[in-house]
Formats: C-alpha cells, structure tokens, sequence
C-alpha cells in the first residue's frame, strides 16, 4: 500500500491537488507532504476559471464568504470575445456559461444557426439566447433570489497567489506536512522509480509516489523520468505573454474580456483590488518590447511606470501524465494558452480523474494506460476548441492573424467539425457521435461558430419563410429578461460576501 505521498511544488495546482487527496484519502493512513522552496516563485498570474471550479470548492466544504473575499476574487458568467472578428455584426460575441433556463431558449439559437447556414436571413447572432450573456451585460451576480427554481452556472475571477495561499492554510489543517526546501537532485532505483528528493541542505525526502507541480520546469515527469513532450506549437502560435495590473473599477461586469490584438489578444480580469490585464502573443511574429508597448498603449498607460512581467509558455502535454510512480499536474503535465481559462480545470480533473483510477486499480499501476488516455483526449479536446478560435477568425490586418485563418494543422475531429457547419449539416449530432460534448458543450460550439460570423456572405442569403422564422427573437428577449428580474448586481453580490467575513 501507498504509505507517504509527496508533493513537490506549491502555487494552485500543487495546494489543489494536497488537498483533494487530503480530503478523499483521509481515513486510508496515507501521508501527505508538499515540498516547495519559498526562493522559486510562481506563474501566479492565471486569474480566471470556468464553473468547475465551483465543484471543487463544494467539495472541500469551503464556503464562497470564506475564500472570495480572501482572495480578492469575483463571479465570472462567461467570456466576451472582440476584435476576433471583421464581419459586419459579428465584431465581438458572448460565450456563456450555462444556466438552466438555456434549455428553453438554446434551442431557437441552434436552429436559427441552422437555417441561416442553410442560406435563410434570419438572426443567429448568440448573444440574445442565453441569460448568462445578459446577466453580464447589465453588471448582475449570478446568484438568483432564492425563490428562482433553475441553476445557474458560474465561474471566478481571482488573485491566483491568494488562491494559492489559502489553500496552503487550508491543506495544513487537514493534515498535510508543509516542507520549505530547494530540491537539487532526484534519486531513482533500479527500475527507474523515483526514491527520494535530495534537498540543498542534505536531506533525502522519501517516498512512495510523487506528484510533479514544478511547473514549465517538469523536474520529475520530464527531466527525472524522461517523458518526452508533444508539443502544439504547429497548433497555437502563441509562446509569450506581457502582463500588468491596472486600478480597480467601482463597478464591472462579471465576465472576462478577450480583446484580439495585431499579434495575439488581451486579457481584461477584473478584480475587487485591481483589473488584471496581460497580451498573449507569438513571438515569431512580434518582440517583447513591441508587445509591452502594444499593452501600454491600449491601457492608456504607455508613460506609466506601472512595471509589466514577461512570461514565456510552452503550449503542449506530456506523453503520460502518471508515469512510474510519478504524476504531473499543472504546468508540469502540460499547458494550453489561457484563453478559455481552462488551467485549473485541467489540474482539477487531472487530480480527480487519478484519485479514481488509482483507487479502482487498488492503488497499482493497473489503471496507468486508461487514465493517460482519458486526460490526453481531455488535453486535446480542449486545444481543438481554442485552435477553432484562431482558425475562423476574419482579420487580415497582420502576417499574425493571415496565418492563423490559413494554419491546417487541424485534428480530424475539428476538421469534421467544421465541414458540418459549414455544409449545414447537424452539428450538435457529430458532437455527439464524436462523443466529445463532455469537453465542450453544442452550445459552446455554436456560440464561437456563429459568434464570429461563420455563415454564407449577406449577399448570399435570402429572406426567410415562416418555417426559417419559426421563433420570435421577442419572445426569446422577454423570457431572459423576465428571468433575470430574479438577480441582483454583481457590485451588491460582491459586498455581502464581505458581509459574512
């Protein structure tokens, strides 16, 4: 039996994983230890979720009155895309979180979508079929009054430091040993098992399995055991970020913004102590001074002497994640550029999908090939969907943006996704014969498809019959309205958490 794991790395994704296995594992007598040295900071700068999240804080029973207001966080319904874009109508779009109440308006978006890709002039912009993207645009929390009978997804904003921080407390009261040193050298048997950690005062930390949260540097997975890397490269261009805070707004709305600049995007996080901004771009196509000078200039703030941070990425996945007696997690196992926010939700399932597999294989190596496939194609399933972005987009201002609309290295999966939009055919069926909704819904499918603009050219369509008009865009319009009489603002929602301190 598994007696001590050890963790080595802190930041979100180590702390995540201490105390999910803290919490499931915690009458099987297994020893936990997560090793970190102050001296080596932290990305700390992925401030954005999807409503995951939300599940692993239900499950360790931490309350959002007891971590938002600690963490600086706020609510997050969706992300509003602009710029991506230049077709007329099309030049920014809403992708929504789910709520329940989409079940009753979705379905005129689909079909609108549908016959408007099979030539009918009817509306299938997505932004008014879907409560979350309203409940963003009017500045409301997504917290309803309690007489409201559906549910309603939601993810955070956050100060991914705090988080970080927090849950180190957290994960100390429940039993995890917090070890402050620099490992310099990693020590295998025979059979290639990592033994122990050798720290820069002499120690040799012991143990039976180990978890990598090293981040980019993957000292264990990559260095240690060997684990070759694939990378997306060909896929996503983007290798580099610039970041920068600026001043906190008084009130917001709870989304996140993704603004397309000349070599990549903008991120826009507002915080309840400050506005996170930073530009992803390829480095192929632009220099880092450009891209700080780009930045400034778009936050007004080219004279400031606000200092930026310059960050390199490395887009790809190990080629297994839980090898030997080793599993990457976080930066380590992997890493898809931050634009759907998806880092944390691949480190939550990672953690998840590992406890079960090691669980049913009585804690062996029984499980090892199923589990490395189920995250690969979680991996991939993810970078197909943030790879679509970059391939329907419009513009043709840069060499950037040319490259990306003409880039094909595609997956077959997204290939075959984007034959059947573009023939008119079902897609929330090849979805599921792909069996990858589980990943990204039909509805987000949709909403990127038809938010940028992906039908035949105006001139090509024609006016729609009663079968094409078949749902009034009004009565889809009072229905969200009337469903959103049932929240408050996000500025209101924000400050009774505070209340509860």
């Amino acid at each position: 039996m598994i007696k001590k794991v050890v963790i080595l790395g802190g930041g979100t994704a180590g702390w995540m994983a201490a105390n999910m296995l803290a919490k499931r594992w915690a009458n099987r007598g297994i020893d936990i230890a997560l090793l970190e040295s102050t001296d080596i900071g932290i990305v700390g700068v992925g401030e954005g979720s999807t409503p995951q999240l939300k599940s692993f804080f239900d499950y360790m029973g931490i309350a959002e009155q007891e971590w938002m207001p600690a963490c600086n966080a706020t609510y997050k319904t969706g992300i509003r895309f602009c710029n991506w874009s230049t077709k007329a109508g099309f030049d920014n779009y809403f992708h929504p979180f789910p709520t329940q109440p989409d079940d009753y308006s979705a379905p005129a978006f689909f079909y609108n979508a549908f016959v408007r890709r099979r030539g009918a002039d009817v509306y299938a912009h997505p932004d008014k079929f879907f409560l979350a993207t309203y409940l963003a645009a009017h500045h409301l929390g997504p917290h309803p009054d309690h007489r409201f009978p559906f549910q309603v997804g939601y993810g955070y904003h956050f100060d991914a430091s705090l988080v970080g921080q927090f849950l180190k407390e957290h994960a100390k009261k429940l039993g995890v040993t917090h070890l402050d040193h620099r490992v310099v050298d990693v020590r295998l048997n025979a059979q290639g098992y990592i033994t122990q950690l050798m720290t820069d005062d002499g120690q040799a930390l012991e143990g039976d399995f180990f978890i990598d949260c090293t981040g980019f540097a993957g000292l264990l997975i990559q260095k240690a055991l060997q684990v070759p890397f694939v990378s997306f490269a060909k896929n996503l261009f983007n290798d580099s970020a610039v970041v920068m805070p600026t001043a906190q707004v008084d009130d917001f709305a709870p989304q996140t913004t993704s603004t397309a600049l000349q070599n990549g995007w903008m991120w826009n996080i507002p915080l309840t102590n400050r506005v996170g901004n930073g530009y992803v771009y390829s480095s192929a196509f632009c220099s880092k001074d450009a891209a700080e000078v780009e930045l400034r200039t778009q936050l007004n703030m080219l004279d400031s002497d606000v200092p930026v941070r310059h960050l390199k990425m490395n887009v790809g996945r190990v080629e297994r994640h839980w090898a030997k007696n080793c599993l990457a997690v976080g930066l380590s196992q992997g890493f898809i550029e931050p634009l759907e926010a998806t880092a944390l939700h691949l480190v939550q399932e990672t953690i998840l999908s590992f406890a079960e597999a090691f669980e049913q294989g009585n804690f062996s190596e029984q499980e090892q090939g199923s589990f490395n496939q189920k995250i690969n194609q979680r991996f991939e399933a993810v970078r197909d969907y943030i790879v679509c972005h970059y391939r329907v987009n419009s513009r043709t201002d840069t060499d950037y943006w040319r490259e990306n609309a003409n880039n094909n290295y595609l997956s077959d999966s997204l290939r075959r996704l984007l034959q059947v939009w573009v023939s008119g055919d079902n897609l929330t069926q090849e979805i599921e014969r792909q069996q990858i909704g589980g990943y990204y819904p039909s509805a987000s499918w949709h909403c990127l498809l038809a938010g940028y603009g992906v039908f035949p050219e105006q001139k090509q369509l024609s006016a729609g019959n009663a079968i094409a008009n078949k749902y009034k865009l009004e009565t889809i319009e009072d229905f969200i309205s009337r469903c959103a009489l049932n929240f408050s603002s996000h500025k209101a929602q924000l400050a009774a958490l505070r209340a509860h301190m």
